[in-house]
């Protein structure tokens, strides 16, 4: 072994060792922080779709979401979007609960309302689950809402933190 190495050689065990305890301290914070991030995670239970009129429809969108996160988070704002089979994204109008209410007073054919619908200033609580429902208008006929590619509920937090819910169509 040559001269000019051997005090390089000396301190390999303890450039070692401070790289063990680095990668333990990066893991450690790493671990404490997982439920540092404000989001939602869920899925899309059923959809139900119902013509308007020749060209409008509306999809009534029952889903089920989690806040995975250790703080709670506050509705803000909510959209629906749908994949046209074209390809293009066809952006919905969402319904408010009166309404929500009122079109399955008068529309029976949607069947029974199961959950409450997702409004703004909703608060879900750390690790809290919940099951809502949306209504949603499309300016589309109901035969290429059926036809849809997927169905993208976004649910903004009052902080601006975005989560995304998306039904995918096989």
């Amino acid at each position: 072994m040559r001269k000019e190495f051997e005090p390089y050689i000396k301190l390999a065990p303890f450039f070692g060792i401070g790289l063990v305890i680095v990668a333990i301290a990066v893991a450690w914070i790493v671990y404490n922080q997982r439920g540092a991030i404000v989001t939602v995670k869920g899925s899309v239970l059923k959809v139900r779709t119902l013509p308007l009129d020749e060209n409008s429809s509306l999809a009534v969108i029952d889903f089920r979401f989690v806040n995975p996160s250790d703080y709670l988070f506050i509705v803000r704002k909510v959209d629906v979007s749908a994949g046209d089979p074209n390809g293009q994204v066809l952006d919905g109008s969402v319904a408010s609960e009166v309404d929500a209410r009122r079109l399955f007073e008068y529309y029976p054919v949607l069947g029974q309302r199961y959950n409450e619908s997702l409004i703004m200033r909703t608060k879900v609580k750390p690790k809290q689950s919940m099951d809502r429902m949306i209504a949603v208008r499309f300016e589309v006929p109901e035969k290429i809402l059926e036809q849809r590619k997927f169905l993208r509920i976004r649910i903004e937090e009052l902080d601006g933190p975005v989560a995304m819910i998306e039904e995918g169509k096989k």
